[in-house]
């Protein structure tokens, strides 16, 4: 990074469901000073909702289904922390938004180890080699030892685990945090079970400090000893240039909700998390050191106010100073456009951004005008790359139960079209639009949102097909030539592309095989020279 403009660190949170990432979002925010309390989690009920989870299906099923985006200030840095979906139907949303992030956290419960998500959503984080700090979190309930933790980080992610702190004793037995790196005992409160942790951070000389004696029971003293002179033997040390190649992983262990270990995770991010990196691009990468204004949409989200039918393009930049009210050139178009009300976000809180810096996640209200893959720079010739549409995996047709409303439905399909969370295909035979998702989640989403915010009720029907591949070819001919014969599974998606609806896997298996000249495809990158 240049010394010439100020530092960045741009993070996502990722975790199976019920791994406690929403609640370490808030207490990150509270420990960054961005809100004051974290009441919310404490509360029960309609009460219970963090401040990144807004949707109203989130609110009724207590899920992150949304990524949304919150921006803070803490130790001379701006952070940038987007928090992901979690649930396993949204790996779309989800990989659009690692493409925006520079490092990544971990989350896992200390009682259930590696999930089949937190498996997949790694794996994404590691195409594009995104760097992983862990955070161990549920350390005051009983869960599985550290050691089996750590080895299944390091057997099932291929990563080499580097244990930054120890619990002394983990559920009924646990007594604190031994900071691994900076020697100091981090003890509960014993006047808030509730909170737990008060910042009580108890410096020491090492593990034979009599200070610690005093502190821990015999026996806890003891393990703590035993234990962190097998990890000191067991795990790689902590090496910065391995944790940002997406070589090592950093261990912490801690409690969200009681606040352990949260400021620690922190400051690490600040110490060791990269600033912004190259973005892939075409003709180039785009350096973040560029002179000329670069970014990329990587999310589109309606109705974030429903009263005013809101429309926000979420934009990271990756190069130059921008500033509001700067023209930028939409990629593939050449069109202009000006961004006059550019924001910044504390999950539904936004300020008016009169400038940013690459890392920086700024909004951008429009009316339809950016789609997600959008690239806006002030150069013509530049184009970022990797953010692809994938095929779908459930086909639906919506049916309407009130037919008069069908204006209002295709809007709202086209609206959520293109905040991707739905795709739409149009059939060459039949007036029948077909949704594609990837995950059935996504279907109760779209029926959620057609109902609370553009009062329209309908219904999903079946559908003839199952999936769906993109299809091109180097021989015209021989592509019209399988439109033709397939005219009743030929569709175009939403740029006019072409697509081969398939009834299942077995047929687009079997189609491929037959023709051979014929390119079937499960993802699709936006080419606007492709399109008329």
């Amino acid at each position: 990074m240049s010394s010439t403009h100020p530092d960045r660190r741009t993070f996502a949170i990722i975790s199976h469901p019920d791994a406690g990432k929403t609640t370490l979002t808030e207490k990150l925010l509270v420990a960054g000073g961005a809100i004051h309390m974290a009441g919310e989690v404490k509360a029960r009920g309609a009460a219970r909702r963090a401040r990144s989870d807004w949707m109203k299906i989130e609110q009724q099923r207590g899920i992150s289904v949304t990524s949304s985006v919150m921006t803070f200030e803490h130790a001379g840095l701006v952070f940038n922390l987007l928090d992901t979906p979690g649930h396993e139907d949204f790996s779309e949303d989800t990989y659009r938004t690692l493409t925006a992030v520079d490092s990544a956290v971990m989350v896992i419960d200390a009682a259930k180890g590696i999930e089949p998500q937190t498996l997949k959503l790694f794996e994404v984080c590691r195409l594009r080699s995104v760097p992983i700090l862990t955070f161990v979190n549920k350390v005051d309930r009983e869960g599985l030892p550290p050691f089996e933790l750590l080895d299944e980080v390091a057997d099932r992610l291929a990563l080499d685990v580097c244990p930054m702190n120890w619990p002394a004793g983990m559920g009924g037995t646990f007594e604190g945090i031994y900071d691994l790196v900076d020697p100091a005992l981090m003890l509960p409160d014993k006047a808030d079970a509730s909170r737990m942790y008060a910042g009580e951070r108890l410096p020491v000389a090492g593990l034979d400090d009599p200070a610690l004696a005093a502190k821990l029971s015999p026996g806890a003293l003891a393990h703590l000893k035993e234990e962190t002179e097998l990890a000191s033997a067991c795990y790689a040390p902590f090496d910065v240039a391995a944790y940002r190649n997406g070589d090592l992983t950093p261990v912490y262990f801690g409690s969200a909700l009681k606040e352990f270990g949260v400021e620690d995770l922190l400051n690490a991010l600040a110490a060791h998390a990269p600033g912004p990196q190259p973005q892939p691009a075409e003709p180039a990468p785009v350096d973040p050191d560029d002179a000329a204004v670069t970014g990329f949409v990587f999310k589109v989200q309606a109705n974030m106010n429903p009263a005013h039918r809101d429309r926000i393009a979420f934009m990271r930049l990756c190069s130059g100073k921008f500033e509001r009210g700067m023209r930028l050139t939409q990629g593939g178009t050449g069109k202009a456009i000006a961004i006059s009300r550019p924001m910044l976000f504390l999950a539904q809180d936004r300020d008016m951004a009169e400038e940013a810096w690459p890392g920086d996640i700024i909004g951008i209200p429009n009316h339809g005008t950016l789609r997600v893959g959008d690239t806006l720079s002030e150069r013509s010739d530049v184009t970022i790359t990797g953010l692809p549409n994938f095929a779908p995996e459930i086909l639906r047709r919506v049916a309407l139960v009130d037919p008069t409303k069908t204006k209002q439905l295709r809007k709202a399909l086209d609206d959520m079209a293109e905040e991707g969370i739905i795709q739409v295909f149009y059939p060459e035979i039949g007036a029948n639009m077909i949704v594609g998702v990837v995950g059935q989640l996504q279907l109760d989403v779209l029926i959620s949102r057609l109902e609370a915010e553009y009062k329209v009720e309908a219904k999903l029907e079946a559908s003839p097909w199952d999936t769906a591949r993109w299809i091109a070819s180097d021989d015209p001919v021989a592509l019209k030539a399988f439109q033709a014969d397939h005219r009743g599974a030929a569709a175009t998606d939403r740029d006019g592309a072409p697509v081969f609806m398939a009834k299942d896997a077995w047929e687009v298996g079997y189609v491929t095989q037959r023709h051979p000249a014929i390119r079937f495809t499960a993802t699709k990158e936006r080419r606007f020279a492709a399109v008329d």
